[in-house]
């Protein structure tokens, strides 16, 4: 088979990894890529929807798989579907489910979908009124596409006068919801969906903060682990609650749900709560989860492609997987960029490229998030200690990295969100 995964980061290079294990695929090519994942995969920049499609006609491609979210709402996937290319992604209507956040908030009022309360804000005086009824801290969140940024926690009504000021003047904004601060403890759920079916992965957790112990901005992601056994109570009740009815909500809708559906969950002492929805893979989540995944992710895409995913049979690896990013100096704010990377012969943890360039034949840091280093483990420790080992063999001037991954106690007494 020869496959086409879009994109450029650390969840890309994991996809073609994945996919490189599979015996059936015979061709494999990551646009744009980047020059970490050329030194393991083909990478070709196609810039073009018709770019892209001449080129899986010129390449016999059997199936597009969108890495991002941003291809989903540029209505890549519906431009190849038009011009019968199959693509394991979501039409830029059910892309919605990550681009709008009132659109995904109206499709859990329809569903009855347990989430934060909310309410959408269109000036300094409704966040004030939101934070009067809701309590601080209060949750902002930029009704857009914000690179995994646009979620700020704002504890008073000065640092919400700032955010809202500073949220209006961009001009990605559509609008601003406020959502009550859900207390508990975060999870991640992929669900595989064809539109109608779904099957679930095993759970992973991020840490988004940029700094131990949970705290300094949000980011698009500082590090994951899998899988985490506490979830697996919730389960069932994720499914039934959450999932489903998201599913066949959407597809009533006439907007119905095929590829990859992240739930972002919130345990809390009410149960799971739906904190947002995104319409692809995590990133650093696929970081962790794909590395476990036995079956051969060809199968996945097919069986989502022609509708069976009702009877796939996913096996996972009986393995902890500890990815931890490492990211440039000034990240999420303003990255410093442009340092050579070194990097030691022996790692025995994956490395996945994000971030990077190349100068003069040597890579060199080239944004927020410049790669992850994910450590396999019979347990979360071990599986910890493995990338943390194998990272301080990887410099680059301004290194940041987390250096609690995996140490939650996922228990009620933890307040991130």
């Amino acid at each position: 088979m020869n496959i086409l995964i879009i994109g450029s980061g650390a969840r890309e290079h994991a996809l073609a990894n994945s996919f490189a294990r599979s015996p059936r695929v015979h061709k494999l090519v990551v646009s744009p890529g980047n020059p970490g994942i050329a030194r393991h995969h083909h990478v070709k920049s196609l810039i073009s929807k018709q770019e892209i499609h001449r080129f899986c006609v010129e390449n016999k491609i059997d199936f597009v798989v969108i890495g991002g979210e941003q291809p989903v709402a540029d209505g890549l996937t519906d431009h190849l579907r038009e011009q019968g290319i199959r693509c394991i992604g979501p039409s830029r209507s059910a892309g919605r489910i990550e681009t709008s956040k009132t659109f995904a908030k109206e499709i859990m009022r329809l569903g009855n979908v347990p989430t934060a309360r909310f309410c959408q804000v269109t000036d300094l005086e409704s966040a004030l009124s939101a934070g009067a009824t809701y309590g601080y801290p209060l949750v902002l969140k930029a009704d857009g596409l914000a690179a995994g940024k646009g979620v700020l926690i704002v504890k008073d009504e000065q640092e919400a006068n700032q955010v809202i000021e500073n949220f209006f003047r961009s001009n990605h904004t559509q609008g601003v919801i406020a959502e009550e601060y859900l207390q508990g403890w975060e999870l991640s759920l992929f669900a595989i969906c064809d539109g109608t079916n779904f099957q679930t992965t095993i759970f992973s957790q991020d840490h988004k903060q940029l700094y131990d112990h949970d705290l300094g901005p949000n980011t698009g992601g500082m590090g994951a682990i899998a899988p985490v056994p506490e979830g697996e109570i919730y389960r069932a009740g994720i499914e039934a609650k959450i999932i489903s009815p998201v599913i066949r909500t959407m597809r009533e809708q006439g907007c119905p749900f095929s590829g990859f559906l992240y739930c972002g969950l919130m345990i809390t002492p009410d149960g799971p709560k739906v904190v947002e929805f995104n319409c692809r893979w995590g990133d650093p989540e696929a970081e962790a989860v794909l590395p476990l995944l036995e079956t051969d992710l060809t199968d996945i895409c097919l069986a989502i492609a022609d509708e069976t995913v009702d009877s796939l049979e996913l096996s996972w690896k009986e393995r902890y997987a500890a990815a931890v990013v490492l990211a440039s100096r000034g990240y999420p704010a303003k990255p410093e960029t442009g340092f050579p990377i070194s990097m030691e012969d022996q790692i025995g943890s994956e490395v996945y490229w994000a971030g990077v360039a190349l100068r003069d034949g040597t890579l060199v840091t080239n944004g927020g998030r410049v790669l992850a280093v994910t450590g396999i483990g019979d347990d979360p420790l071990q599986a910890r200690d493995i990338a943390y080992r194998d990272l301080m063999k990887i410099k680059f001037d301004g290194m940041t990295y987390r250096r609690d991954i995996g140490l939650r106690s996922n228990s009620f007494t933890n307040t991130e969100h």
